[in-house]
């Protein structure tokens, strides 16, 4: 049974042949490992987790594919002491629901048997964790660069670019606005909201920033941190001082917006999450009724 991603067998699938479980995964074309109970169409696929049992979460390397998942899950659920496993490739996370006779250096060793890389103890909470950071991020980064934007498409640009308005009164008006004594609070928001965007979602380029430049070495952080910081400062004179140049907040707030999505989907190199094999059965569960009575359920999607 050689593995379908690199076409030959690997310590996985000798381990699913050393157990005799082969047939525990189903090859057909939704790929459902048959251990697990599920209906056509009912949602994720369930387990019952006895209510001593606990959840460990590791964080590995070497799922590479879906049958991967399925093959892992199923070494897994074949040890009398697991109740129910999840292999999430996308993750790079596996979730085992086991008893507590067993320790997680058992898991652990079972794992690295079958050819996986596992992390540290801690790694799994850690990777998690900067995954909620690197998507709060970009949450930040969006909306406060949307807030920059606004007031300047409103208000700034007309004024920039006046040839493209057809009406010189609209335009007339707009700059005796940023004319007058309104717009001191008018820059001091935009500065605010540039500000906390370019500390919050770029903080870890500044922090790689700092580090590169206390090893002595000039690196691309270095350089995208520095433009910004020196593009935020040119534009505070501007606007709070008798300097008479051009405030480019909104250009500070795409630069953030633009390295933050960079960063978090065009590198490819997004943290992994925890596998979703810690759920228990709400009402309106398609388990049994006994079941959600008496004992916890957990899915075992991998949280797909």
């Amino acid at each position: 049974m050689p593995d379908d991603h690199r076409g030959r067998s690997t310590r996985l699938d000798a381990a699913v042949r050393d157990l005799g479980i082969d047939g525990a995964v189903d090859e057909t074309p939704t790929g459902d490992p048959s251990p697990v109970a599920s209906a056509p169409d009912s949602g994720p696929r369930v387990a019952r987790v006895p209510e001593p049992h606990v959840h460990d979460t590791f964080s590995v390397e070497g799922i590479d594919t879906k049958r991967r998942e399925k093959l892992l899950e199923a070494v897994l659920r074949d040890r009398d002491d697991v109740s129910a496993a999840s292999a999430t490739a996308r993750n790079g996370t596996v979730g085992v629901h086991h008893d507590p006779s067993i320790s997680r250096e058992d898991l652990r060793e079972t794992l690295e048997a079958c050819g996986l890389v596992v992390d540290p103890a801690a790694r799994a909470f850690e990777a998690r964790r900067a995954s909620q950071f690197a998507s709060a991020r970009v949450a930040v980064a969006v909306l406060f660069g949307l807030m920059v934007a606004t007031p300047y498409i409103a208000v700034l640009y007309p004024t920039r670019i006046e040839w493209l308005f057809y009406d010189p009164l609209t335009v007339e008006y707009l700059q005796t606005l940023l004319d007058s004594r309104m717009a001191t609070h008018f820059f001091v928001n935009l500065g605010a909201l540039s500000g906390i965007a370019f500390l919050v979602a770029c903080g870890p380029l500044i922090r790689r920033a700092i580090g590169g430049l206390a090893a002595g070495r000039l690196t691309t952080d270095a350089l995208f941190v520095g433009s910004v910081a020196a593009l935020f400062a040119y534009s505070t004179a501007a606007a709070f001082t008798g300097f008479d140049g051009t405030v480019h907040y909104d250009l500070v707030a795409y630069a953030v917006v633009g390295a933050t999505l960079w960063t978090h989907f065009g590198v490819g190199a997004t943290t992994p999450d925890t596998a979703g094999v810690e759920g228990q059965t709400a009402g309106g569960s398609d388990a049994p009724a006994e079941a959600a009575e008496d004992e916890p359920v957990a899915m075992t999607d991998g949280g797909r």
